[in-house]
């Protein structure tokens, strides 16, 4: 198929999407981040599952349709378009025995503050899948992740050094212009991202902790399956072997220096300690000690 021919197909099938809209239900669920955290894989493992629905048109692989800061100004009927038809819903549970879900994954989507009040307003019942790394691994794999897409040009210890600068204001023009999309906020937070109990914080102030699910990412590399299962339970959903042997996304790199991960992991041990005593839940990443009792 030739690019022309590709694109008006695609642009007819997001017309058809959205003529049908008032016809495609809301996601069930949120795959909300970190990001580098295993979003992507998380979510390709779901779509693994009979009974997931992938977004519409499924043959695009979407993962995301990025609506609550990218495309917030196109409205609630831009945003079903992209989901299953009640139809093809029925479909599926007749063919599988058990109701689908249909979700979607940004992991821009626990950082950005504004999100948060607007996923509340729109989808008050969808359950949320957060998966946390390592704050130190994730800055550097994120980092990577911008060096590989050609948008970062400084060394790590730079962007570390640079990163105050770079996200300066950048959060209060967020919260001034609603359809704002900050660049800096999104592709440079290497540290900032690590920090997650304020991120978790603004999500938990809109939606029942039962409604979260938070998956250490260590664990998920580790076991997929167990992760998995975890997910699939939470979401209501039958169980289902994982085929063996699949990753995704995975981006090897030299070793950050000695340097800055020193630096780092003294950043974030006094922010890991207020996340295990805001969760009850120690991930086992270094950590400042427990204060007395």
């Amino acid at each position: 198929m030739t690019d022309p021919v590709r694109a008006a197909a695609k642009a007819t099938l997001r017309q058809w999407g959205l003529l049908t809209a008032v016809a495609r239900p809301l996601p069930d669920f949120l795959v909300i981040g970190a990001k580098r955290g295993g979003t992507t894989s998380l979510w390709n493992y779901l779509l693994d599952h009979p009974s997931v629905l992938p977004m519409y048109p499924a043959r695009q692989h979407l993962k995301s349709p990025h609506y609550f800061y990218w495309h917030y100004d196109k409205g609630e009927r831009w945003y079903r378009s992209h989901f299953a038809s009640g139809r093809r819903r029925d479909a599926v549970a007749r063919a599988h025995g058990s109701a689908p879900v249909a979700g979607e994954a940004s992991p821009y989507y626990l950082y950005d503050p504004r999100v948060p009040r607007r996923a509340r307003a729109l989808v008050p019942d969808a359950k949320l899948i957060v998966l946390l790394r390592d704050p130190v691994t994730r800055a550097y794999s994120h980092y990577r992740e911008r060096v590989n897409a050609g948008v970062e040009t400084l060394s790590f210890d730079d962007a570390i050094a640079s990163e105050d600068e770079r996200l300066a204001g950048e959060v209060e023009r967020l919260n001034a212009e609603p359809l704002y999309y900050s660049r800096p906020h999104d592709y440079f937070s290497y540290r900032d991202r690590g920090v997650y109990r304020p991120q978790l914080e603004r999500w938990y102030a809109e939606f029942p902790r039962e409604q979260v699910l938070i998956l250490g990412s260590e664990d998920f590399s580790a076991d997929p399956q167990s992760s998995y299962d975890e997910a699939t339970t939470f979401l209501g959903l039958p169980g289902h072997r994982l085929p063996a042997d699949r990753r995704f996304n995975e981006r090897p790199a030299e070793p950050m220096s000695e340097s800055v991960q020193g630096y780092l992991r003294e950043f974030f041990a006094p922010h890991n300690r207020q996340l295990y005593d805001y969760l009850g839940r120690d991930f086992g990443w270094p950590a400042a000690p427990e204060p007395p009792r």
